[in-house]
């Protein structure tokens, strides 16, 4: 394997002062699947003052000099580079009471979380694998470093990132893994908020995230206990074959690969179990289930932190995730006027995944309206319409000069930007002060 040039220039340079070094983590990771790292982590036998020696003169920035890391910037790209370490206790289940130097590479490379992750590579090429990392990517297997008790014991966010990357990369979670996950997901709560976040947007977002949310569904409704009412309820409807969960989980499947849309369908029928109601025939409905799953979902995105723009916009679309669309002009004007462009577009392939996931809809006829309705929207934007105040031929001053005051203003102005979606009056200046 070759490294890149850089990479290759801090190893000989900590060789030439007598140092072992090598790239290590999941740049190897990322290069044995043929995928370009984001970056290129570095670990050594130097110590931090000894790598101080070594770059001399080169931009260095002191990121954890008690940790034993320090970053090398070459040509404007950071370089991290660690010495060898191996960890203490970890009594809070996240980060180490202390660290120890040591200068041998498989003292560092036995601490690491998974076999995939516990590879290294030398400056000329040779491949560090002591727990047969390679054979687990081989395998498509994610397995941790030794005992995955103690691992996970150490630092509970291991087990939410070995479900990440199980759905990112589409890998089995080894059997022990795996036992050792549902033994012991609930140390999850030591973790952070903002940490079980970032690792939760990267799974739903993942190829395998259906397999990962049906075989650890007890973990992720830990984490998400709205979502527990909905595992195993059957629906009693005849628009829908599978349970709350079931269908959720295929909703989840069929949108794209997006933050948004993934946590919208995460998300979207988690208001279904508190709003049912049963008629005679003892058909279930779930009238108001839109807004339920809406608040739902308000303070799951409350709780893992999410920003305000990201927030916002799921839970506008969990509430309006089966709102009727058409692609008749009239309506998909009214539709842009109260979503804008991006989230209507979102708005149909949301439609199109909902309804594949009933089980009682042909896929291939949900994917053709779907294609239908962007059709048709490409068609009406190519017009440039008027579907918001902005694109009005009047504003607030031509009304202020025609005597209308206040509160007015804003009625008069929406009165005639409905008129002109509607197709009752043109959008000239002249016609709509007529109008007025």
């Amino acid at each position: 394997m070759i490294l890149p040039s850089p990479v290759q220039s801090i190893l000989s340079r900590l060789h030439a002062a007598g140092f072992t070094a090598y790239a290590v983590g999941g740049c190897v990771r990322d290069t044995l699947l043929g995928v370009p790292p984001k970056d290129w982590d570095i670990c050594t036998s130097a110590l931090p003052a000894q790598m101080k020696e070594v770059f001399a003169g080169e931009h260095v920035v002191e990121t954890g000099l008690q940790h034993g890391t320090l970053t090398v910037v070459l040509n404007h790209v950071p370089y991290e580079i660690t010495t060898y370490r191996v960890d203490g206790a970890y009594t809070d289940h996240r980060h180490p009471d202390s660290v120890s130097f040591v200068d041998q590479i498989d003292q560092d490379l036995s601490r690491r979380d998974f076999t995939i992750n516990a590879m290294a590579i030398g400056n000329q090429g040779e491949l560090i694998d002591l727990f047969q990392g390679r054979q687990d990517l081989s395998d498509h297997l994610i397995r941790c470093v030794g005992n995955p008790s103690q691992r996970f014991e150490e630092d509970a966010l291991r087990i939410l990132r070995a479900l990440r990357f199980a759905s990112v990369l589409d890998f089995s979670i080894a059997p022990e893994t795996a036992e050792a996950i549902r033994k012991l997901y609930p140390t999850l709560e030591k973790v952070a908020a903002e940490r079980i976040r970032v690792e939760l947007v990267k799974l739903l977002c993942g190829p395998g995230v259906g397999r990962i949310l049906r075989e650890f569904t007890e973990m992720i409704v830990y984490l998400i206990p709205c979502l527990q009412p909905a595992v195993g309820y059957q629906q009693d409807n005849p628009h829908h074959l599978y349970t709350v969960w079931e269908h959720t989980v295929r909703a989840v499947e069929n949108v794209p690969p997006e933050p948004a849309l993934r946590l919208t369908m995460l998300l979207h029928d988690s208001g279904k179990p508190f709003t049912r109601t049963t008629d005679e025939q003892g058909v279930g409905h779930y009238y108001g289930h839109q807004a339920y799953s809406a608040r739902l979902a308000e303070e799951v995105l409350e709780k893992l932190r999410f920003d305000r723009a990201l927030s916002d916009r799921v839970i506008r679309l969990v509430e309006a995730h089966d709102i009727p669309l058409s692609t008749d002009r009239k309506i998909l004007l009214r539709r842009l006027n109260q979503f804008g462009e991006q989230d209507l577009r979102a708005l149909f392939q949301i439609h199109q995944a909902d309804r594949i996931a009933t089980g009682t809809r042909n896929p291939a006829h949900a994917r053709q309206h779907c294609e239908e309705l962007n059709a048709a929207l490409d068609e009406l934007l190519a017009q440039n319409p008027c579907f918001t105040l902005k694109d009005l031929a009047v504003n607030g001053k031509d009304l202020l000069a025609l005597g209308f005051q206040g509160k007015e203003i804003g009625d008069r102005l929406n009165s005639l930007l409905n008129q002109v979606m509607d197709g009752q009056v043109i959008n000239q200046r002249e016609a709509l002060l007529q109008l007025l």
